[in-house]
């Protein structure tokens, strides 16, 4: 039994979250777009709930559990009339159960769970990557010798677990649920050769296998293709089970980033369509890899 269910069970208050994942900041996030586009004060919401207004700045930072009558109540007094979304907010709220990355816990930065969390609970999948193959297409010896070239080198300890749950994250794509993946990738991140020419054929190789799977679709942009300027994007558009709950994530030097805000999304969804309008065809894009394969 975890210690917020104790504590709910006897009835007593339970503290803040010291670190609320990526999806209980993204429920709290939610409430509070809600609460500002009603133009309603937090300490209105708080006398609404009986509570004060630092407690709806926890509700609202993900550091507070919400309750499917809570949120209602509060879609209500907000006069939120999408009733998806708010049925949506409630499945989030009433999602607690421990995904697989959680024997990562402790072990990987909380946002590396996050972002596993994310592509499970996603309704479909948009990448484009310019320099690196996409996590999910990875071989584990692309794997390694993407790791190896980090400075400090990882010892095994440490090792060891970053692939195993990269490969244990591409099972949303061949698992039960077969998440719907559209990537986009530069012939740069097919030709540079991460680790020895064994290792590039293989991954291109696995690639074209990949391709054949019905909810994979892989695209390629070539050096000499006219009008893309996107040379430094690389981004996954996770889509959720309403437009408002799409996501966006970004890989920075410091960690991943989450982005949410609607026109953050509207940037996104937008530059993905320019970026896709530059690739070949999925067919093409097939022919352009093995080719490449062969050269090496």
């Amino acid at each position: 039994m975890s210690r917020d269910t104790r504590l709910r069970d006897e009835g007593r208050p339970m503290p803040p979250r010291s670190n609320p994942t990526a999806r209980q900041e993204r429920l709290g996030a939610e409430l509070r777009k809600m609460r500002e586009a009603a133009n309603v004060t937090a300490r209105e919401a708080a006398a609404l709930l009986g509570s004060g207004a630092t407690q709806v700045s926890h509700l609202e930072a993900g550091r507070f559990g919400a309750s499917e009558e809570r949120i209602r109540r509060l879609a209500a007094h907000y006069a939120c009339g999408d009733n998806r979304l708010v049925d949506e907010l409630v499945a989030m709220a009433n999602d607690r159960g421990q995904g697989w990355w959680e024997e990562y816990r402790g072990v990987l930065p909380p946002r590396s769970l996050d972002l596993a969390e994310l592509e499970n609970s996603a309704h479909y999948l948009r990448q484009v990557e310019v320099i690196h193959i996409p996590g999910l297409l990875q071989l584990e010896s692309y794997m390694r010798a993407m790791f190896a070239y980090g400075v400090p080198e990882l010892p095994a300890t440490e090792l060891e677990p970053r692939i195993a749950y990269r490969l244990r994250r591409q099972e949303v794509l061949t698992g039960s649920r077969s998440v719907p993946f559209d990537a986009v990738v530069h012939e740069a991140a097919l030709r540079i050769k991460v680790g020895s020419t064994k290792v590039g054929r293989a991954q291109l190789e696995h690639l074209l296998e990949l391709s054949e799977m019905g909810n994979l679709t892989l695209r390629v942009i070539p050096f000499d293709v006219e009008g893309f300027a996107g040379s430094g994007y690389s981004m996954l558009y996770a889509g959720g089970p309403v437009p408002q709950l799409d996501t966006v994530q970004l890989d920075t030097a410091h960690g991943s980033i989450f982005l949410d805000a609607a026109p953050q999304l509207q940037k996104y969804r937008s530059l993905y369509k320019k970026i896709e309008a530059a690739a070949l065809s999925a067919a093409a894009s097939r022919d352009f890899i093995h080719r490449i394969a062969q050269d090496m």
